[in-house]
């Protein structure tokens, strides 16, 4: 099946199930993409277009009609965060308790191949605690941060911690720009592929500021000091 064709069943799949079981399909969905990829991004603009009222029918939580607009949206974005942290805290006990071994024998089931478990072994050499974070936000990595930060023993408490906070950015965000264009959805749909691209630019742009500043903080203090 070409690309294209595949593309097009994932995103009617995930748009239907949004849309036929709105919050439940949100937490569910990204519940799976703490571990495999499941579109999240494409979840949460769909998500919010919904909140916005784009297209027919409410946002209904435990039997209670939220309606549409920023309490719909409010919602939306706590079931994604909380679906995604639940997930990721699934995802870092099969990593704790299956170990390195179990990532390696099962990679292509996880969608762990053995380039991205190193990859997340520099990550977390490089970050610490906070590659949990900073993956959470970046979209070619969010995928594979929970099970190595498992096996890698990441403390349980700060890493759901980060999670969370950088899933609610996430889902703020990609559910703001559903909600900001409403029943222009299928606009936005067509162009969608070129999204994660856009915030992994700039993800990367804050990153590589973040670290001349922090380098360029350093040779300041060693200049003012000879001694060090």
């Amino acid at each position: 099946m070409p690309t294209a064709s595949i593309t097009h069943a994932i995103s009617e799949a995930v748009t239907g199930a949004v849309g036929d079981h709105g919050v439940y399909a949100v937490f569910l969905l990204m519940l799976v993409d703490a571990v495999l990829p499941a579109a999240s991004e494409l979840v949460m603009v769909y998500a919010g277009a919904l909140a916005a009222g784009a297209f027919a029918g409410s946002v209904v939580v435990f039997g209670v009609d939220v309606g549409k607009g920023v309490d719909a949206y409010v919602t939306m974005v706590l079931s994604g965060t909380l679906g995604y942290t639940v997930g990721s805290i699934l995802g870092w006990a099969v990593g704790l308790y299956g170990g390195r071994a179990f990532a390696e024998r099962h990679g292509r089931l996880l969608h762990l191949s053995r380039d991205k478990l190193g990859k997340a072994d520099r990550w977390f050499a490089r970050w610490g605690d906070w590659a949990v974070f900073i993956g959470r936000i970046t979209p070619l990595a969010r995928s594979f941060i929970a099970i190595p930060a498992g096996f890698l023993e990441a403390r349980l408490l700060r890493y759901t911690v980060l999670t969370f906070l950088g899933s609610t950015l996430w889902c703020i965000a990609f559910a703001a720009a559903g909600y900001a264009l409403g029943t222009r959805w299928e606009e936005f749909h067509d162009s969608f592929r070129y999204v994660d691209y856009a915030v992994g630019a700039l993800i990367l742009a804050a990153i590589v500021w973040l670290v001349a500043r922090r380098r360029g903080g350093r040779l300041g203090r060693r200049a003012s000091d000879p001694a060090r």
